[in-house]
């Protein structure tokens, strides 16, 4: 009896707990449901403030595969994302695993010096990077997209601290059995450490989907556009169909969304270091 009024009372004073967090909540999925609700409604719909759902959708995205490239552009953002995730997984997890699991004096020193490249905006590189990208007559490519992505320190970091978890025994068992090391990363280490690559893959996938700045600055070929360039094509126009802009933005935000919401549970794991 004493247990269930310990119980009834402990549920009583997290009461305003609760109601806190479905308030946040209703605040935080908010823009996300306006959204949603703003490209089925057109241009006057949306600038009166409309907030439940119209009738437009039809004629927005009508508008919006006629008036803009939306399956190039779609093409373009999943080319470009799905190559720079795969080979920027595969070079940031074998320095990661090499930082880590191969360390000494020089390779700690380097590791540093890596760091130190974090803290140099990418504004400040962007001129240098567009002549480099041009002298090699990259431009309007999938490798003048990725190229200066495929390694970031932050990736390199990540999977060096996650592979601090990574069991070295089972390096030397390997070893015993005859693996060379491009075997034991390849058969060991990425099988372990898969939550790892889901949560880096989340990472690295939204940031070159999401990317503006520098696809704006290489990719000066319309063919050659990705998804918020065509946002913001549609955004910068003399009269701007807001509908049909939301319609646009739902469909760039679906993929990462997707994404999310299927790996959401092995970017928990990845992001905490745990090691399957």
């Amino acid at each position: 009896m004493t247990e269930k009024r310990n119980k009834s009372a402990i549920q009583r004073r997290l009461i305003p707990s609760y109601i806190f967090l479905i308030i946040w909540s209703l605040f935080s999925v908010f823009p996300l449901y306006w959204m949603i609700t703003a490209a089925t409604n057109d241009t006057v719909e949306v600038a009166r403030g409309k907030i439940i759902f119209g009738t437009k959708a039809v004629e927005n995205f009508t508008k919006l595969i006629h008036s803009q490239n939306l399956w190039g552009a779609m093409w373009n953002s999943f080319l470009y994302a799905i190559v720079q995730t795969v080979i920027c997984l595969l070079i940031c997890s074998l320095a990661g695993y090499g930082f880590e699991l191969y360390h000494d004096r020089g390779k700690d020193a380097l590791f540093g010096i890596l760091l130190l490249a974090m803290m140099v905006p990418g504004v400040a590189t962007m001129i240098p990077l567009f002549k480099m990208i041009a002298g090699m007559k990259l431009l309007n490519s999938v490798w003048g997209f990725i190229l200066p992505a495929i390694a970031t320190p932050f990736m390199i970091m990540m999977f060096r601290q996650n592979s601090r978890n990574f069991p070295v025994d089972i390096m030397e068992a390997a070893r015993i059995d005859g693996l060379n090391e491009f075997q034991i990363f390849f058969r060991m280490y990425m099988p372990v450490m898969k939550s790892t690559y889901a949560a880096a893959a989340v990472i690295v996938f939204m940031n070159a989907w999401n990317s503006y700045l520098w696809p704006k600055v290489v990719m000066t070929d319309t063919k050659a556009q990705t998804m918020p360039m065509l946002i913001a094509n549609i955004a910068s126009g003399y009269t701007i169909d807001y509908g049909m802009m939301m319609m646009g933005v739902l469909f760039c935000s679906l993929p990462t969304m997707i994404i999310f919401f299927v790996l959401q549970k092995q970017f928990t794991e990845g992001i905490t270091g745990s090691v399957k």
